[in-house]
Order: structure tokens, then C-alpha cells, then sequence
């Protein structure tokens, strides 16, 4: 059973590498965030249903009207972070868990809210079975983030919204980074913003399709 068990393991990890390498030929990547895709098993995280379509670089669905977004937005919202041996980044919907555990390859810490109760649970489930120590999890609307652990290097949307609410930057480390899905004339655009002192720069980096933020938690 043991070696069954290894066997299995064996086989994820290698269909997440080559998957991370399918990635990489159409999306460059850098090391740390080729490397934690190739080492997260994504297959965990989509429901037992999809199971076959895991590794495929395709958008599934969850329960509650959510999804699991593709590997290739994973990575591209990962790059966006410039995580550069960064400490702590606090993620605003957690959804499956797939890209907090991505994260987890990458940052020391991890925060992630989610205001589905079931999904987080599910998700907690995850980490669990992957033995994720150093995500924290939190059930709560992501609007308001986290205080308790601010500042934070980076903060990461994983829902779309017109704009990014502007008190989450006072829980951003001067120099920090905030990426997120911006609704933008009909499209949305992978955004980043740079907080120094009091002033904001912009870069819009890639077209991406999530689910919108939504205010409120539920149970």
C-alpha cells in the first residue's frame, strides 16, 4: 500500500512538471514559479468529477458557482507577483487552494480568505493532505483583507473587480506589490499595481477571465 501510495505521488508530480513545461513553451517562466507549479499536484484540488482533465491547461468547475482557474492563469498571476525571496503574501479569494498552494512553494507565509465556507473548507482539506504548514486560512469577506498579519510584501486578488478596494494597500508593505484581475471595458486585465509612499503605478500585463469579488461572506 505504501509503495502504491509512492508510486501515485511519483506519477502526479510528474504530470505536474510536464504540465509546468507545456506552460513554460507558450508562457515563459521563471525558476521559482516553474518549480512550485512542478511541485504542487494540482489533481488535488479539482473535484473528483474532473479528475482526468487535471494537468490539462483548462479552467474547471467547482461547486457554488466557482471555479479553478487554469494552470496558465495560475502562472501568470504568479509571475506578476515578482515574489523575489518576498516573505509574506496575503490572497483574497482562495477558492480551490490550487494557487495559495502554488504560493506556498514561494513565500514563507501565506494568507488566504475566502467568504465560501464549504470551498475554504475544502480547501483546508487539501492543504492538509499535502501537509501545507505555512498557509493560514481565514473564513471572512476578502474586501476587508487581514489585518492581523499586515503588512504583507504582495497581495493577490484571485476574483475580479473594477478596481481594488484602496485600504487594502495600508495592509501593503511600502515597495509592495498588488496583483488582480481589473475589470476593464468589457475585458479583464491582469493588473499590477506598485505602491511607493503614497502613490500607485500601474501596469496592465495580460487579458484572464475570474469570477467577480463579492461582498458578504456564505455558509
Amino acid at each position: 500500500m505504501i509503495q502504491r501510495h509512492i508510486q501515485n505521488d511519483s506519477l502526479h508530480l510528474h504530470k505536474c512538471e510536464q504540465m509546468a513545461l507545456e506552460i513554460n513553451r507558450i508562457f515563459p517562466l521563471s525558476s521559482n514559479v516553474k518549480e512550485a507549479i512542478s511541485k504542487t499536484e494540482r489533481e488535488i484540488f479539482v473535484p473528483r468529477g474532473f479528475k482526468h482533465h487535471a494537468y490539462k491547461l483548462d479552467a474547471l468547475p467547482l461547486s457554488a458557482n466557482q471555479w479553478i482557474s487554469s494552470p496558465m492563469t495560475v502562472a501568470k498571476m504568479s509571475e506578476a507577483l515578482n515574489a523575489n525571496g518576498t516573505d509574506s503574501v496575503l490572497e483574497i479569494g482562495c477558492g480551490s487552494g490550487y494557487q495559495a498552494a502554488v504560493l506556498s512553494k514561494m513565500f514563507r507565509r501565506v494568507f488566504t480568505i475566502e467568504r465560501i465556507e464549504p470551498l475554504l473548507n475544502e480547501a483546508k482539506e487539501c492543504f492538509r493532505n499535502l501537509s501545507l504548514t505555512n498557509i493560514h486560512t481565514r473564513f471572512d469577506d476578502g474586501n476587508r483583507g487581514w489585518k492581523s498579519y499586515a503588512p504583507y510584501d504582495r497581495i493577490l486578488f484571485s476574483a475580479s473587480a473594477p478596481e481594488p478596494p484602496m485600504h487594502l494597500f495600508d495592509q501593503l508593505k511600502d515597495g509592495g506589490i498588488l496583483v488582480a484581475p481589473i475589470d476593464e471595458n468589457g475585458q479583464q486585465i491582469i493588473t499590477r499595481f506598485i505602491k511607493n509612499g503614497r502613490k500607485i503605478k500601474v501596469e496592465r500585463l495580460d487579458s484572464c477571465l475570474f469570477v467577480p469579488v463579492i461582498e458578504g461572506v456564505q455558509k
